[in-house]
C-alpha cells in the first residue's frame, strides 16, 4: 500500500471516529480536529474558551503536531498551565495542499501514538 493511500485511509478512519465522538457524526474538518488536539494538550477539557483562547489552543496543537518534525520544541508551562513552544526551524513555504497533507500526516501520527487508530 502506498504511503499516500495509507495516509488517506487512516485520515478517513480518524475523521469518522472523532466525528462520531464529538459532532454526532457530522464530519469534522481539519481545523476542528486541530482545535480538539489543542484542548487535549492543554488538559482542561470541560471548560468554555474565549475566541482568543481558541486560537491559542489551535496554536498549541500545531506546535505539538509539528514538534516531531523539528519545527517546534516544548519550552515551558505558564502559571495557568498553558504550554509554550519555541521555534526551532522556520516552516518552509508550502502550497495550501502541501500544508494540508503535512498537517493530516502529523495528526494521524499523533493519534497513532495514542493508539486511537492503527
Amino acid at each position: 500500500m502506498s504511503r499516500d493511500t495509507q495516509l488517506k485511509e487512516r485520515w478517513e478512519k480518524l475523521v469518522d471516529i472523532l466525528s462520531n465522538q464529538f459532532s454526532q457524526g457530522e464530519d469534522l474538518d481539519l481545523d476542528a480536529i486541530i482545535y480538539l488536539i489543542g484542548v487535549q494538550e492543554l488538559g482542561k477539557i470541560h471548560r468554555e474558551f474565549k475566541k482568543d483562547e481558541k486560537l491559542n489552543l489551535m496554536h498549541i496543537a500545531i506546535c505539538r503536531l509539528l514538534e516531531p518534525y523539528g519545527f517546534y520544541e516544548f519550552d515551558f508551562f505558564d502559571a495557568e498551565g498553558w504550554p509554550h513552544y519555541k521555534v526551532k526551524e522556520e516552516l518552509p513555504s508550502l502550497r495550501a495542499g502541501e500544508q494540508s497533507v503535512l498537517m493530516k500526516e502529523a495528526i494521524v501520527n499523533y493519534f497513532l501514538e495514542r493508539e486511537l487508530i492503527e
